[in-house]
């Protein structure tokens, strides 16, 4: 007795690891977990080191776009060349942050339409230059390239 059932508890565990389970494709696997990301969105808005102690994520993106937005107005209204140009009150600036923490600006064609866009992009073209220190945004925790338009006022 003890024989039978020793040897039915061996065949039963024998039978039982012996299964029909697939190991999923690696490519089918990432395939779905490309299409489940939202491209559009970045999990962390780029920061500067005055925000970055602030953990609510609408809160950081709300300081790092008024402390960019200040320092870019300060800069251009410095600029004597800007306060030259008669009736232009307020510049659209296309910010672009690359994933190695690089700056660049450019003047977005909006209300400046009627000035010229090549002498507002010479003006903000060095800007960046000793601009405070920006983090890049990060997408599942790696550094992604982000760009964004900020209104500034030159009144």
């Amino acid at each position: 007795m003890k024989i039978q059932f020793g040897l039915s508890f061996i065949l039963l565990t024998m039978i039982s690891c012996v299964s029909d389970k697939t190991v999923p494709d690696p490519q089918e696997l990432l395939r779905k977990e490309l299409h489940t990301i939202d491209w559009t969105k970045v999990d962390e808005y780029p920061t500067v080191d005055a925000c970055d102690s602030i953990k609510d994520k609408e809160e950081n993106r709300l300081c790092f776009f008024n402390a960019i937005s200040n320092e870019l107005e300060t800069k251009i209204k410095q600029d004597s060349l800007i306060t030259q140009i008669k009736g232009l009150k307020e510049m659209n600036i296309l910010v672009t942050i690359t994933k190695d923490a690089e700056v660049s600006f450019e003047c977005e064609p909006g209300d400046s339409i009627r000035y010229n866009v090549r002498f507002l992009n010479t003006l903000i073209q060095n800007k960046h230059e000793n601009f405070t220190p920006i983090h890049p945004a990060l997408k599942r925790g790696i550094p992604v390239t982000t760009k964004f338009v900020l209104p500034i006022s030159l009144q």
